[in-house]
């Protein structure tokens, strides 16, 4: 089986190699455990909810409380109310109500979770690391081009914030998708593929996994 590098090549958008950089020891014996990487996805898939659907219930619904009939005496069923769930525009037994579906997991948990899928992309060569994505104008064809020139018909995207040319030109550029290295979710790293991440956000990344646990505590989580 493949084995995390020690150290990963980066290019130009040109696709030529310009430098190595070596891995940290924290990335590069990472331990990959898809079932954490399973359960931190699952999370922040759940928190995306929004657990707003609501159905009303027999008190809740409109009409009268009287019983429509007497109990016996007339061959029909007894019914104690219109607003019983057997009838038609009645109360909903057991619906949905508005909830909170967000899961919280330990800070801990969700670094090492991102540590596993990284080393993954990296054993699997589904990282890309480029020395910068810098665009002279906000087109979406010349990032499309300098992308198919990569070989890549789809990609997460990953620069520091404030890269105004780049988020605007892959806004319509089907099958890839921008994001900021700072609020990068596991969820959109397992979704692609394949990553391309300048060198800039790599390394803030790479900076942020390797701090003692006290410390990741107090910086912002990626």
């Amino acid at each position: 089986m493949a084995q995390v590098p020690s150290e990963i090549e980066i290019k130009s958008l040109a696709g030529a190699a310009v430098d190595r950089m070596p891995l940290p020891k924290e990335l590069e014996q990472a331990r990959i455990k898809p079932d954490l990487i399973h359960e931190v996805v699952v999370s922040e898939l759940a928190g995306l909810r929004r657990g707003t659907a609501k159905t009303k219930t027999r008190g809740e619904v409109q009409g009268s409380g009287k019983k429509p009939w007497r109990q016996k005496g007339t061959g029909r069923a007894r019914v104690g109310e219109i607003r019983n769930p057997l009838w038609r525009k009645g109360g909903t037994v057991h619906g949905p109500v508005p909830r909170d579906y967000s899961m919280a997991l330990p800070r801990r948990k969700r670094q090492a979770a991102l540590r596993s899928a990284l080393a993954l992309k990296l054993r699997d060569q589904q990282l890309t690391v480029l020395d910068q994505l810098a665009l002279e104008t906000p087109k979406t064809k010349a990032l499309a081009t300098a992308l198919r020139g990569l070989g890549l018909s789809g990609a997460l995207l990953v620069d520091r914030p404030g890269n105004a040319n780049l988020e605007l030109a892959s806004r319509n550029l089907v099958g890839f998708k921008h994001v900021n290295g700072l609020g990068l979710s596991l969820s959109d790293l397992m979704k692609f593929d394949h990553v391309v991440m300048t060198r800039a956000a790599f390394e803030d990344l790479t900076q942020l996994l390797s701090k003692p646990a006290r410390q990741r505590g107090a910086a912002s989580s990626p």
